[in-house]
């Protein structure tokens, strides 16, 4: 007989799956569940035993409700529609990998999945990973041929108007390596290959192979792994790391605290969490909203939508240290400097937490009447 906890995942994923058929639900509001659905809550979850990462894998529960908050917030409840548009990119595509047989992309990664667990050796086991994980990084810039920083973050837009760009890519592959059964996840870039400094400006995918390293994908490179020298990350809370690479690979040997004090092993390194994820999604709206503070002239209403966004940023993820700021943002240019104050400092203090602060948030310290707070990192 079910236990409480697999009646509770049963009853939930319903509520997920029919919501947008039969709710109607508001297009300015995301979806909620009642109370958190762990992986080894999801029935045949591929990742049930996985601790490097939350489960969303492709086409679950999960990044269902990614996929339906994109359509709704966008006034649409056709958010199936994106998995038929990827069933024939897919079916368009597997022509040149030949060892793609199924006719869906589901059926694919599930045979995939088969395949890659039936392989004992854990070095071949990891080199069959990296090989899935390659084919699906030229597999997706295929099927979404188009980048777009303004709306290539929404699922909508990739079906509609074949739009992309790094984090939606990014959590699309994560999702179908995890459907695959492989352990993979979302890292946001502080320092990139060049070694220079962007406040959280990029997506990757963070793996672990079966022989236990890291790798890095990069869906806006053209080769699929990159070896970007900062990510942020999750140990208990979340960090700034920086990635050591083994000598001529693109494997990761061990990562240095952003500060260099500390010595971080893979074994500890996470990706980032599901609600982190749906925080992001969140927060480029608010950043991208027409009229607020990036597609500019800024107008009272698209300040206030960029508002909105970022308001549910933050209630999802808390910890988002860059919704965090950017709300401030708004409220600065909104006029709300009481609101800004509060919202800039709390970010300030997430970014001291997690062991690096960009150079900008000194800049809205004084903005917001708060120059001294980062000279006593207080």
């Amino acid at each position: 007989m079910p236990n409480r906890r697999t009646i509770t995942a049963i009853i939930l994923t319903f509520v997920v799956s029919t919501s947008a058929a039969v709710f109607g639900l508001h297009a300015q509001r995301p979806l909620h569940l009642k109370g958190t659905i762990t992986a080894s809550q999801h029935k045949g979850n591929p990742l049930a035993s996985n601790v490097f990462t939350d489960s969303y894998y492709y086409a679950g529960p999960r990044f269902n409700k990614l996929v339906m908050e994109s359509y709704h917030h966008l006034g649409s409840e056709n958010w199936r529609s994106f998995y038929q548009q990827m069933d024939s990119a897919y079916n368009k595509y597997r022509s040149k990998a030949s060892e793609w047989h199924s006719t869906t992309l589901i059926g694919m990664l599930d045979s995939e999945k088969r395949r890659i667990a039936a392989i004992a050796d854990n070095s071949k086991r990891a080199k069959a990973e990296k090989t899935l994980a390659a084919n699906l990084h030229k597999f997706v810039k295929t099927a979404i041929p188009n980048f777009s920083l303004d709306r290539g973050f929404e699922f909508y837009y990739a079906q509609t108007r074949g739009e992309r760009q790094c984090f939606l890519q990014s959590v699309l592959i994560a999702g179908m390596l995890q459907r695959a059964g492989i352990q993979a996840g979302i890292a946001m870039v502080y320092k990139n290959t060049r070694g220079e400094l962007t406040n959280n400006g990029h997506a990757v995918d963070l793996v672990q192979l079966s022989n236990g390293r890291h790798i890095i994908i990069d869906a806006s490179e053209h080769e699929p792994f990159a070896k970007q020298r900062g990510l942020f990350v999750k140990l208990s809370n979340y960090v700034y790391a920086d990635p050591v690479f083994k000598a001529n690979s693109e494997e990761i040997d061990y990562y240095k605290s952003a500060s260099g004090r500390e010595t971080l092993l893979p074994a500890k390194i996470k990706a980032l969490d599901y609600d982190f994820i749906r925080s992001q999604f969140w927060y480029y709206r608010g950043e991208r909203s027409v009229g607020g503070l990036v597609l500019l002239p800024k107008t009272v209403d698209g300040l206030k939508a960029s508002e909105r966004a970022l308001r549910i940023s933050v209630e999802i993820c808390p910890k988002n240290p860059l919704a965090v700021f950017t709300l401030g943002r708004v409220y600065l240019s909104e006029g709300k400097t009481q609101a800004a104050r509060k919202s800039v400092l709390e970010a300030y203090h997430l970014y001291l937490q997690f062991g690096w602060v960009p150079e900008g948030i000194t800049e809205y310290l004084a903005l917001v009447g708060q120059p001294d707070a980062a000279r006593t990192g207080s």
